[in-house]
């Protein structure tokens, strides 16, 4: 009996002592990051999106921990309109031709249960690095119903100067600075 016991308690010791993070690879086809930025001062707000990204996301569960690493082509902007997108990719704003990545480097800070609501960490923009903090407005993982394997997503926004990396077109014409992102993200188990 207590060889049971102790082959049962080791088991139990065993199977959390192989529990381990879980890193997920960002699908890009189900990643969305947009930002809007103003223009004139409050005369309109121009909204766009980057068309390629790349990254993963650690996440343990049971320990509420986890990273971001992502990765942006800045020469995927898209306006919807080709005029300004050639020139957002200019030396005038971006400068993709001498930064054509930006990325976010950070840590889960905050928890709700065993849901990350919170990242803190670090965005490289324009040959720039700054402290970004990430609000995940929802964050859920499933299996997928479709191809029935395992699928995370979150819906994440941020508020940053773009001043603040350098990149400040518009300044002296009255554009504010402040550029709200909205990201919409999925990724699968990596392989």
């Amino acid at each position: 009996m207590n060889r049971i016991v102790l082959a049962s308690a080791a088991a139990l010791v065993g199977a959390g002592a192989f529990a381990a993070p879980v890193t997920y690879t960002l699908d890009p086809a189900h990643t969305y990051p947009s930002f809007e930025a103003d223009h004139f001062g409050g005369l309109s707000v121009w909204r766009g999106k980057f068309d390629s990204t790349s990254g993963t996301v650690v996440y343990d569960k049971d320990a509420k921990s986890g990273s971001i690493e992502v990765k942006v082509d800045m020469t995927s902007i898209d306006f919807g309109m080709q005029k300004l997108n050639e020139h957002a990719k200019s030396a005038e704003i971006f400068d993709v031709a001498k930064y054509p990545v930006a990325t976010y480097s950070g840590k889960f800070t905050k928890f709700n249960g065993d849901v990350p609501t919170e990242a803190q960490g670090t965005l490289t923009l324009h040959g720039v690095t700054k402290p970004v903090t990430l609000t995940i407005n929802s964050f859920k993982c499933i299996i997928n119903p479709a191809n029935k394997k395992p699928v995370c997503g979150a819906d994440v926004s941020a508020t940053f100067s773009r001043a603040d990396f350098g990149v400040n077109y518009g300044e002296k014409y009255g554009f504010k600075q402040e550029v709200k992102l909205q990201i919409q993200v999925e990724g699968s188990p990596a392989a």
